[in-house]
């Protein structure tokens, strides 16, 4: 155990006056003073995803102070107060500029968390999360700290209920009635859409990265699917969370003991299996990164496995939304997030070897837990599973040669015939720009459009927004006229979004990649058979040449940045433009473009794979 008297001095009364002024407010003992720090951290904002959290955080750090003493059954450890970190609503501030500093709110809850975690020399940590992004930063800081800790979700929201249709209603449903000339059902539905508290409750990006968190070991799967407001979270799971802390201590359990290759491919899997968010391309990498490796493609799982396993090996297995009819609460209901776990691994396609926060295997953990089997309506089973394919599909091809865009397959309502779209370039400069069109001339856009949305980048935006706001409106609008439009961007989407959508496409057009050269009324094509993405005027090089020439004059004219890209007026904003590496490497904040990664660990690799047993046919070989 890292001793924490490097940081306390006992013999410095300076540094120790207030370190026994703490301990006796908090109630405990000032000869602990110096024994090694414990506490809990959690994530605060301006949403409803957070109004839970201090609560629960409070009940937790009550449970800790009980079990810290000098007696032979108790922890001889330092009891230090709680910290909050500080984020972002999403669903607030989608399609307005403030959108920016969403993403940049994982990458401040990391910093924050860091500080704390450093300059506290902390040697056990309980994390309650919530919303989208700080669980990840909270989780990527955990990981470079690396002394033991351990997770919980703070909960998902209840769905509301239309009080004229009986309908549930969740926030995507505010964001798809955006459009709508009936005033009176906005406002209903904004009214009633959000009852209570907690994070989003479709499997949207919180659901997808608390389901991921947890498969990846850092959370035990039966606290992940429960209400926010579920009274487990606040009469069983605290006092579950320290007894399994203080064995993670004692056992030196660290983070990197935890979150390896495999446990990350795990995580990959279950996140295809759920019809997760396309963030999880995002949020993966970071935590990737935080654990050891450096680059997620060659680390991890590149792009070729990725859709491989996506479209051969792993099926959707819940009629979730946005993409299906329920919520976290029913997956809840149905046994948990556990049960898809267990399915998983009966079906060969998860490594239950991997260690995870409770001191079990996954495979251990399952077990105990005993989940029911799928039952057949929120959750399916592998073989006759809810969709037969993957929900989410990586693209390359001339528009985007990181190879880095991303398609949330189990979003798409139509529009591939044969695996194929092929569509005419709309192009906007903004996201502003296209709000605007189909706010006030919605009729422009035509039956197989494809909306180009740039510089929204991570440095062009800076901060790489989400377009729910967006992708809501496209999909109202195509339902309503029964056409196809497409949507392809440098920036990424909410885990609500539906729809022909694709996001992530790099190199992003401020730094001059592919996407800044289509022009409106050019074919672009998607390709699902070999998972590319293409502008067909581009594949000629001369037109490519041009293109590009003419781009690079009025980026040298405009000082050596393009005169579309967003204004930066905060110092944080400019750090983002500064340091903001692709999305292919989680689209993070890192000095000078250079990927930083503590501690590099090399990718060892073991002899599982995903068993082939309900593939139509065995494919590539990884």
């Amino acid at each position: 155990m890292r001793n924490s008297k490097t940081v306390l001095f006992d013999n410095n009364p300076g540094r120790n006056a207030q370190t026994i002024g703490i301990a006796r407010e908090l109630g405990t003992d000032i000869d602990l003073i110096h024994e090694p720090s414990i506490g809990v951290i959690g994530n605060k904002g301006d949403s409803q995803c957070y109004l839970g959290v201090q609560r629960k955080v409070e009940v937790i750090h009550d449970c800790l102070r009980q079990k810290i003493g000098q007696s032979s059954d108790k922890m001889r450890m330092r009891l230090v107060q709680p910290e909050y970190t500080v984020a972002t609503s999403d669903g607030m501030r989608n399609g307005t500029r403030e959108m920016r500093y969403s993403l940049i709110g994982r990458e401040v809850t990391h910093d924050t968390i860091c500080e704390h975690l450093s300059a506290s020399g902390l040697e056990g940590t309980i994390a309650v999360v919530a919303c989208d992004k700080p669980p990840v930063g909270t989780l990527a800081a955990l990981l470079e700290h690396d002394r033991p800790a351990i997770i919980m979700s703070d909960g998902t929201i209840r769905p509301g209920m239309d009080s004229v249709t009986n309908e549930p209603l969740d926030i995507v449903s505010g964001f798809q009635v955006a459009g709508s000339d009936d005033e009176e059902l906005k406002k209903r539905v904004a009214c009633e859409a959000c009852p209570g508290y907690g994070s989003c409750g479709g499997m949207f990006t919180y659901n997808t990265m608390q389901t991921f968190i947890a498969v990846v070991g850092m959370q035990p799967l039966h606290m992940v699917s429960p209400a926010s407001d579920d009274l487990r979270r606040m009469e069983q799971f605290p006092n579950e969370l320290v007894t399994y802390l203080g064995a993670m201590i004692d056992a030196d359990l660290t983070p990197r003991k935890i979150v390896n290759r495999e446990s990350i491919r795990n995580a990959m899997i279950v996140a295809m299996s759920i019809g997760g968010s396309t963030n999880v391309l995002l949020h993966g990498p970071e935590i990737a990164r935080a654990a050891g490796y450096s680059n997620f493609a060659q680390d991890i799982m590149s792009p070729e496995e990725f859709n491989h396993l996506s479209k051969n090996v792993v099926p959707v297995l819940v009629d979730a939304r946005p993409f299906g009819n329920y919520s976290m609460v029913d997956i809840d209901d149905k046994g948990g997030v556990q049960v898809i776990v267990k399915e998983l691994l009966d079906a060969g396609l998860l490594n239950g070897e991997t260690h995870t926060c409770t001191g079990e295997t996954l495979a251990q953990q399952v077990a105990r837990l005993d989940p029911p089997a799928p039952d057949g309506t929120v959750i399916y089973t592998v073989k006759n599973p809810y969709k037969p394919t993957g929900g989410l599909r990586v693209l390359g091809g001339n528009l985007s040669p990181e190879f880095s865009a991303v398609l949330k397959l189990a979003g798409v309502e139509g529009g591939l015939e044969n695996n194929i779209f092929v569509g005419k370039a709309r192009v906007f400069d903004s996201e502003a720009d296209l709000l605007h069109s189909l706010e006030s001339q919605p009729h422009i856009f035509e039956n197989h459009d494809m909306i180009i949305v740039r510089y929204e980048g991570p440095s062009g935006a800076p901060g790489m927004p989400e377009m729910l706001d967006s992708t809501s409106r496209i999909t109202t609008l195509c339902r309503e006229k029964g056409i196809i439009v497409g949507l392809m961007t440098d920036a990424r989407f909410s885990g609500g979004s539906v729809g022909l959508v694709i996001g992530h496409v790099g190199p992003e057009a401020a730094l001059g990649g592919p996407i800044a050269l289509v022009e409106d009324g050019d074919e672009i094509v998607v390709d699902l058979n070999v998972n590319e993405l293409n502008c067909t005027k581009l594949a000629d090089p001369a037109i490519m040449s041009a293109r590009k020439s003419a781009w690079q004059k009025i980026f040298d004219a405009n000082g050596g940045a393009h005169p579309s890209i967003g204004k930066v007026d905060t110092r944080l904003l400019n750090r983002m433009r500064q340091s903001a590496v692709s999305a292919n490497f989680g689209a993070g904040m890192h000095p000078n473009r250079v990927l930083w990664v503590s501690e590099p660990r090399e990718p060892v690799r073991t002899s599982f794979v995903p068993s082939n047993k309900y593939r139509a046919d065995s494919g590539k070989a990884f």
